[in-house]
């Protein structure tokens, strides 16, 4: 896989914009339940009004963890500095294996680029918790595979 040094910037960017997306999204949910919450009126159906009301509340309950862990996305991104020379995978590396490649950040999914696709994970994922601490050459088992890691970037 070739693949060079300088799209680490791009990847990051990537994440960002992730994380970014996923906050307004989940803040224009919470806003939408808050207008309906408000705008709902008294009727005479009496328990389903209520039950619609603690509904709406469960609901934006969920949406605020979300909007905690996407929040906590972005102070991930924040902590992550791209040293010029890595020995170890670490959080901000690129990891190139002769599998796949992952940048270990958050999880933001796949980002593709002509041929080259490069997975976002988290390091408290599954293979980014197998990946972190490792070197060049150091082989793992992941999914049933064995593979090696070629290049740290």
């Amino acid at each position: 896989m070739n693949i060079s040094s300088g799209i680490k910037d791009e990847l990051r960017r990537f994440c960002e914009s992730f994380a970014e997306e996923r906050i307004y999204r989940i803040k224009n949910t919470i806003k939408g339940l808050n207008d309906s919450l408000n705008s709902e009126t008294k009727s005479s159906a009496g328990d389903k009004h209520e039950t619609g009301r603690a509904m709406i509340q469960l609901e934006m309950e969920k949406l605020g963890n979300q909007l905690y862990e996407a929040e906590k996305m972005g102070q991930v991104l924040t902590g992550i500095c791209n040293p010029a020379i890595t020995t170890k995978v670490g959080l901000g590396s690129l990891v190139i294996t002769s599998d796949s490649a992952y940048y270990i950040s958050i999880s933001a999914g796949a980002f593709k680029k002509g041929a080259t696709q490069i997975y976002c994970v988290s390091a408290a994922s599954p293979i980014g918790k197998i990946l972190l601490g490792k070197s060049e050459g150091q082989c793992f088992d992941f999914n049933q595979k064995n593979s090696c890691i070629e290049k740290i970037l």
